[in-house]
C-alpha cells in the first residue's frame, strides 16, 4: 500500500512559478513511475510529467515541456513538480500518481495523491 500526499498549490500570476510536492508512504519507493497529471471541470484528467524509478527517465506533455521540470528524490521518498512561466492554461487540479508501469495514461498508476489546486490568474 502506498499513500501519496501532496502540497504546494496555490495562487499565481501569469508568469509565476510554483513548486508541487509529493510525499510517498510504504516501501520500495524506487520501484515506482511517479507522475502527474491535472484536471479541469469538464475534461479528462490529462498527463503532465512523468519520471521513471531510478530517475534516469523523464517525460512531460507537450504543453510544459521547457516550463516544468519533474524530479524525485528516493531518500526522502519525495516526487516534486517545478512549474515556471506559469499560464491560465495550468490552471487545474493537479494530482501525483505512482504505478509500477507509469506512462501517460491514468491506468498506468495505481496510486492517487488527494488533488491541489493551482490557479493562475490573468
Amino acid at each position: 500500500q502506498v499513500q501519496l500526499v501532496e502540497s504546494g498549490g496555490g495562487l499565481v500570476h501569469t508568469g509565476g512559478s510554483l513548486r508541487l510536492s509529493c510525499v510517498a508512504s510504504g516501501r520500495n519507493f524506487n520501484d515506482y513511475t511517479m507522475g502527474w497529471f491535472r484536471q479541469t471541470p469538464g475534461k479528462e484528467r490529462e498527463f503532465v510529467a512523468a519520471i521513471s524509478g531510478s530517475g534516469t527517465g523523464t517525460n512531460y506533455a507537450d504543453s510544459v515541456k521547457g516550463r516544468f521540470i519533474i524530479s524525485r528524490d528516493n531518500a526522502k521518498n519525495t516526487a516534486s513538480l517545478q512549474m515556471n512561466s506559469l499560464k491560465p492554461d495550468d490552471t487545474a487540479v493537479y494530482y501525483c500518481a505512482a504505478g509500477t508501469y507509469g506512462g501517460i495514461r491514468m491506468w498506468g498508476y495505481a496510486y492517487w495523491g488527494q488533488g491541489t489546486q493551482v490557479t493562475v490568474s490573468s
